[in-house]
Order: C-alpha cells, then sequence, then structure tokens
C-alpha cells in the first residue's frame, strides 16, 4: 500500500523542526535521546513521513530552547491539524490527488511544467478553464463548474504572494492554436500568457510544432522541487483515471532529462513571445 503523501502542515512542521534542532545545535541523536526514541524517528518526523504526538513537540521544543509560548502553541496546532489537506479540504467531491497536486503547488519554490496541448493550470484565465470543464465526459453540474474555475483561480494566487515559486512552463504550439472555447476565449488567454511572461518569476517557451520526435511525446507532466531539502521533487503525471506521482531518484533524473531536452528544443522566452503574438494576431 502506497503510504499517504505529508500534507503542507506536515511539511512545514518538519521544516520548522529540523530548523530549530539544527538553531539549537543539537543532533538527531540528541533529539531522540529527550524523547525515547529511535534516531529513525526523528528523521521520519523531520522528512514529514511521520506526525509527532503533541506531548514529543512540546518536549523537543523545550530541548530546543523555544521559549515563546504563543509560538509554541502555533507548532501545537500545526501538529494537531498535520493530517488536513489545507484549503483544499474544501473541494468536497474532488479527488485526493488534486489536493495534493494543490499541496505541493503551494510548497515549491519551482515548478517546472510540460503541457503540449493545454495553457498550463497557473496560467489559465476563468473562461479558458471554464470551457476545459464543461467538456468534461463527467457532465459536470454548473455549481461543480463554478466551484472549480473558482479554486483554479485560487491556486494563481501563489505566483503574486511574498517568495512566490518560479515556474518555468513549455507550452506546446498546439496549446497556444487549439481554440478552447473559441476566439473570444483564446484571445484573452494568450494575452494573459503574454502578461504572465512579463513577471521576473515566470519562464515561458514554446515548443513548435515541427519540433519532430521529442522526449515530450510521454505526454504533460508537472515538477515540483522543494527548498526543504528533506523533501524529494516531485512529477505528477496525469492520466484518464487518475492520476501519478513519483518520487523516486531515479524518475526524477528521468523526468528531469526530459525537462531539459525539451527546454533546449523550445523557442526562446523572447521568440516565444513573439510566437504567442502571431497566434493571437490571427485570432
Amino acid at each position: 500500500m502506497n503510504q499517504p503523501r505529508p500534507t503542507v502542515r506536515r511539511r512545514r512542521l518538519a521544516s520548522l523542526l529540523v530548523e530549530l534542532r539544527e538553531g539549537a545545535g543539537k543532533s538527531m541523536e540528541e533529539a531522540a535521546e529527550r524523547i525515547g526514541c529511535h534516531k529513525t524517528k526523528i528523521s521520519r518526523i523531520e522528512n514529514a513521513r511521520l506526525g509527532i504526538s503533541l506531548g514529543e513537540l512540546r518536549d523537543l521544543l523545550a530541548f530546543y530552547g523555544v521559549e515563546d509560548s504563543a509560538y509554541v502553541e502555533q507548532l501545537v496546532n500545526l501538529a494537531r491539524r498535520g493530517g488536513e489537506r489545507g484549503w483544499a479540504r474544501h473541494l468536497g467531491a474532488t479527488l485526493p490527488s488534486y489536493a495534493d497536486h494543490i499541496d505541493y503547488e503551494q510548497t515549491a519554490d519551482y515548478i517546472r511544467s510540460f503541457q503540449p496541448l493545454l495553457v498550463a493550470g497557473l496560467l489559465q484565465t476563468p473562461d479558458y478553464a471554464r470551457a476545459l470543464y464543461r467538456a468534461n465526459p463527467e457532465m459536470l453540474t454548473r455549481e461543480q463548474v463554478d466551484q472549480y474555475v473558482d479554486t483554479r483561480m485560487q491556486r494563481q494566487e501563489v505566483l503574486v504572494r511574498d517568495e512566490a515559486p518560479r515556474l518555468c512552463v513549455i507550452e506546446g504550439e498546439v496549446a497556444l492554436r487549439n481554440s478552447v472555447g473559441g476566439p473570444k476565449v483564446m484571445a484573452p488567454q494568450l494575452d494573459r500568457l503574454l502578461e504572465a511572461a512579463e513577471s521576473p518569476n515566470i519562464e515561458i517557451q514554446v515548443l513548435p510544432c515541427n519540433s519532430g520526435a521529442h522526449m515530450g511525446l510521454i505526454g504533460a507532466f508537472v515538477m515540483f522541487g522543494f527548498p526543504t531539502p528533506a523533501f524529494s521533487d516531485v512529477v505528477r503525471v496525469e492520466h484518464v483515471t487518475g492520476t501519478l506521482h513519483m518520487e523516486t531518484p531515479g524518475e526524477i533524473r528521468s523526468y528531469t532529462l526530459a525537462f531539459d531536452s525539451l527546454r533546449s528544443l523550445a523557442l526562446s522566452p523572447a521568440a516565444s513571445r513573439d510566437l504567442i503574438q502571431q497566434v493571437r494576431h490571427e485570432l
């Protein structure tokens, strides 16, 4: 059975515990001795693979010299709610894997996305997203479509917050020319891409249709990189019946090579803007 992926709160608490332990000059062995466990348990807690009891947490915080009672209670509350999926828990019928995706977006500092057929979700306009959801064979209700579109727009706020992640997107030329929702939808969507390309933390490259055989023929994928070394990169691949998350070193290496290869084939950011403008003009 696959182990559930750590939530945003558990990842956050884990990274803070690492900072506090190292700041106090304590080793994992010393922390383990303090709460009467094996070093492996401390490692799993600091890798967000294992939760921590509130008693153990308070004991470790005292051991690390954390005296601010308000800060202690913040961390205790973080541990108490460690199993919750952030604001994604409000999505009702949304699949847990989608909640995982949101968690990763909220905590990553580097996101790489290859989208040969569609505009990347973090760069979609509301009307573009709505057109995609309306094409869903599950026959979503109007209320469900509105909910999913609202959620997608909330996700995009991560790009304009303080310490926003770096986003590197490779769009297939097909994604620009595929008239999702018709010209009235695609024109503002292309304008949105041109606007996003001006942001210092966003880079957009276009892979031309005449690129020939390339590694991108495997399909779309998204890679998440995290600021905490203890957290491995994660690759997310969607398919018809679900989502696959991969994080072993071999898998990450293969997709990193694939992305780098596609990046070398794609147009430069400047040439990509020119092509987007050209397609926009043709509309």
